[in-house]
């Protein structure tokens, strides 16, 4: 694969170590299970004329038998395949008051009994020719919230995620299939991650690129050495954000279904191009992109029906970014200017189109900047906060309503990560809150790799929120969450 053109020099920021990433996410339903094919069966002969030339049967047996062996035990390691079961729950018996006078008990309550199956195929199956396919199927136990939502009855679900094709000739590759694109810098709460839908079933998943989900695209990379690096996608089937799965933690009922977007016929489709030029220790970019908001817009449904009505809004994003390395430290900067998103939108996919509907377009200007630092080969931190604002506020805002973004609004960001054993015990924390300081989550986990094969893991998150955040209503909760996974 051609080269990506980023600086050479050591990124300190460490995500959720990946045994836990891939349980967690295994878990909360994002990396579906795809039904890879399996070989072929053996031709039956075009005819049954047989040519014997006198030689003994026995006299290659030895050879060709070697040379399956070997061609199969290639054949299966292209697959990595993981099984991981999970229970997690929260388990802070407490009171939580929204309003004076109003208040409810939270019990403590097993959400997450799930049996998860990860798989990931790649195979260089020719020269320039690459295959890459991902998925996952669960099982949701009982006392699930799908088996709970399921009417108290097993639950199974199957999905393809990752799945295409790449061919790279010369300086050129191109992909075919679902897959990401991911042009931010700052780790985690890039105000530019905003191409691939994401998904937040419930509190396993926290930072973004864990809740990225792959959409079906055709993408260009050209590479230069002296012009720098160009990438094109396209996309004619533009997805959605799911909504909130009923009887998960971030669902809200509203009282009435939320529909899918109905495309009747119509052609929808997303194109955006980026340049990226390397200097010494630093690159930069700058992109622009036609999209589709990710997030619906759904409002209340007509008199006499059940169903809300789901619309979808188009804007064009221009942005830029850069990075820096200094030392052991590399500095990330982003900057997008959306013009024509719909305004009065939670930032937290899948509460987004819960908000009071202002069918309003406006201009929003956003940036995103961190630190990752890498404090010894086995410790790593990283730092980033996202800060986005509507331009012309109050123009056309007819009387009455009241915008929810009234002022900046955004995120920070705090991760850390310690490897000791030679890599086999991983610690690792994340600290995520609003600018408005409404709302905070953290949450530490630990890591054990058994041997080659087993390995468990268990975290713990502990939630503070207060209106007008969304997290309010899980103020005070603690979760507790253990997982033990088999991989081959």
């Amino acid at each position: 694969m051609p080269p990506s053109g980023k600086p050479n020099c050591k990124k300190s920021a460490t995500r959720l170590n990946k045994l836990s990433l891939l349980a967690s996410i295994g878990a909360a339903g994002l990396l579906p299970l795809s039904a890879l094919a399996q070989p072929a069966d053996d031709p039956a002969p075009a005819d049954e004329f047989e040519l014997d030339l006198g030689f003994d049967d026995e006299l290659f047996a030895d050879a060709f038998e070697e040379d399956e062996d070997e061609r199969e035990e290639s054949w299966l390691d292209d697959f990595t395949i993981r099984i991981s079961q999970q229970v997690f729950g929260q388990v802070n018996r407490h009171t939580l008051e929204l309003l004076p006078g109003f208040s409810f008990p939270r019990e403590p309550t097993i959400e997450s009994n799930r049996l998860g199956v990860n798989i990931r195929y790649q195979n260089l199956f020719a020269n320039g020719w690459l295959l890459q396919a991902s998925g996952q199927s669960r099982i949701y136990w009982n006392e699930d919230y799908e088996y709970i939502a399921n009417g108290d009855r097993i639950e199974e679900e199957s999905r393809i995620n990752e799945f295409f094709v790449q061919r790279s000739f010369g300086a050129h590759s191109i992909k075919l299939g679902n897959q990401t694109v991911v042009w931010g810098e700052t780790v985690g709460n890039s105000v530019l991650d905003v191409i691939n839908i994401a998904e937040f079933r419930d509190f396993t998943i926290i930072d973004i690129e864990d809740a990225r989900l792959n959409q079906p695209m055709l993408v260009w990379d050209y590479f230069s050495e002296n012009s720098g690096s160009f990438s094109t996608f396209l996309t004619l089937y533009p997805e959605f954000n799911p909504a909130p799965v009923r009887g998960s933690p971030l669902f809200f009922d509203p009282g009435y279904h939320l529909p899918d977007f109905e495309r009747n016929g119509d052609i929808l489709f997303e194109v955006g191009s980026q340049w990226r030029y390397s200097i010494e220790r630093s690159d930069f970019a700058v992109m622009a992109a036609y999209l589709i908001e990710n997030q619906l817009r759904w409002e209340p449904p007509r008199p006499g029906t059940r169903d809300s009505l789901a619309k979808k809004n188009d804007f064009v994003l221009l942005g830029f970014s850069a990075n820096r390395a200094i030392g052991d430290m590399l500095l990330n900067f982003d900057l997008a200017y959306s013009h024509g998103i719909l305004a009065n939108s939670f930032s937290l996919p899948g509460t987004t189109g819960l908000s009071a509907p202002v069918d309003l377009e406006k201009n929003q200007i956003g940036t995103s900047f961190g630190l990752e630092y890498s404090i010894s080969n086995e410790q790593n931190v990283s730092f980033g906060v996202a800060a986005q604002k509507l331009l012309d506020l109050n123009e056309g805002l007819p009387a009455g309503p009241l915008m929810q973004n009234d002022d900046f609004f955004g995120n920070w960001l705090v991760r850390y990560s310690n490897s000791l054993l030679d890599g086999d015990l991983v610690l690792s924390s994340t600290i995520f809150g609003d600018l408005e300081g409404d709302s905070l989550l953290g949450q530490f986990g630990v890591d054990y790799t058994i041997d080659d094969n087993w390995s468990i893991s268990s975290q713990i998150v502990a939630i503070s929120g207060k209106i007008p955040s969304p997290m309010v209503f899980f103020d005070e909760d603690v979760r507790l969450g253990a997982t033990i996974s088999f991989s081959f």
